[in-house]
């Protein structure tokens, strides 16, 4: 069986110094908020070019604190995808702060500046009180944020930065997670950088800011007297040796990526699926390689009969799931490109320690699919 992730693998890769991590946390005797997780916060902020990196709970809180962090709260409004994990639309309703919508690009599935505009037309129309935006560096491709900054800053608008599938990816040479007013980072196990359990961080530059979020991660304490009303999300110190094991490795894992799409990209090309494309001046990292056919069911089933996993990220797009439905601010044109992906988007096998062979194995079933193989 290939699978489609495998978290496993790139544990057993780094086993030896993870287990001596973890055991090194567990000797210190201190597990929440030591030295662990502030030398993983000054690493990962290396990492990224930033000033200042908060570790956090998940990624959700990260994003939630974030926005919290900039005065985001209730009567507040904030842009974003719907073609996203929905946690992206949960931290935000978090803060208290309604969503509006705006729809994707059809090629990197990012949000479509072009649209942007309109949408923030429409919403001053609607007497919205819209505050920021929260643009989904997806898949592994950022979303174009300079001209998302130029946006913002026209109409005086916050910018987060959704960065859980985007560690380390570059925009002009400068790394996702550096353009915004803050960044949310997600090591959900599957991520390029990921924990061995649940982790995030708030990457800042702006020292006022970052006093702020790591207030408001305990209870907004200062001192152990709450300054703001905070909440509970703290990276644990075990997950943070991991991280700090794991980031040493990033940039190996991220080229290899890149070269197991470049395989891809050679043995698919010339057939009828859509295959990942990148913009100019964009180094994607490929935290999954995502192609696009109409015949996506067929083909995700085909490929399951011969021990071929997949994914669909993601299969229904967060304004049509009962949850969301009807209640959030939707363009007047809808979200075409958004529904549309749902419906032909294929997450094929993309994890660091998958061999080429795999990838051959795959490109070959996929090929006879094309071909008419029953």
């Amino acid at each position: 069986m290939i699978t489609q992730s495998n978290p496993k693998a790139n544990y057993l890769a780094h086993e030896a110094e993870i287990r001596s991590a973890i055991g090194r946390v567990l000797e210190s005797g201190w597990y929440i908020l030591g030295a662990e997780v502030a030398a993983f916060e000054n690493e990962f902020a290396a990492f990224l070019g930033a000033r200042h990196a908060v570790g956090v709970g998940n990624g959700t809180d990260a994003i939630a604190i974030a926005l919290r962090a900039c005065g985001i709260g209730p009567a507040d409004a904030v842009v974003t995808v719907s073609h996203t994990a929905v946690a992206t639309l949960a931290a935000i309703e978090l803060t208290g702060a309604s969503v509006v919508l705006v729809d994707v690009e059809p090629e990197t599935f990012t949000m479509d500046v072009n649209c942007l505009e309109e949408t923030i037309r429409e919403s001053v129309s609607k007497k919205l009180r819209l505050k920021a935006i929260v643009p989904v560096h997806l898949y592994g491709h950022p979303a174009d944020m300079p001209a998302m900054m130029g946006i913002a800053q026209r109409h005086g608008l916050r910018v987060i930065e959704d960065c859980a599938q985007a560690h380390g990816a570059t925009i002009d040479g400068k790394i996702a997670g550096t353009w915004g007013d803050a960044a949310a980072f997600s090591f959900y196990p599957t991520k390029n950088l990921g924990a061995l359990g649940d982790g995030g961080a708030v990457a800042i530059n702006d020292p006022v800011l970052a006093e702020r979020v790591s207030l408001l991660r305990e209870y907004g304490w200062k001192n152990r007297i709450s300054q703001h009303a905070g909440m509970n999300s703290r990276l644990d110190e075990i997950q943070a040796a991991i991280l700090r094991v794991k980031l040493k490795h990033l940039f190996a894992e991220n080229a290899r990526r890149r070269a197991l799409a470049q395989l891809y990209d050679n043995l698919l090309s010339g057939g009828k699926f859509q295959l990942p494309k990148s913009k100019p001046g964009i180094e994607h990292v490929f935290h999954q390689y995502v192609i696009c056919t109409p015949q996506r069911d067929s083909l995700k089933n085909f490929l399951e009969k011969r021990g071929i996993g997949t994914a669909i990220h993601y299969p229904v797009p967060v304004h049509l799931q009962p949850a969301y439905q009807s209640r959030l601010s939707m363009p007047k044109g809808g979200l075409p490109h958004t529904e549309n992906a749902a419906r032909e988007i294929l997450s094929l096998p993309m994890y660091p320690q998958l061999a080429d062979e795999d990838v051959r194995q795959v490109a070959e079933a996929m090929q006879n699919f094309d071909s008419g193989e029953v």
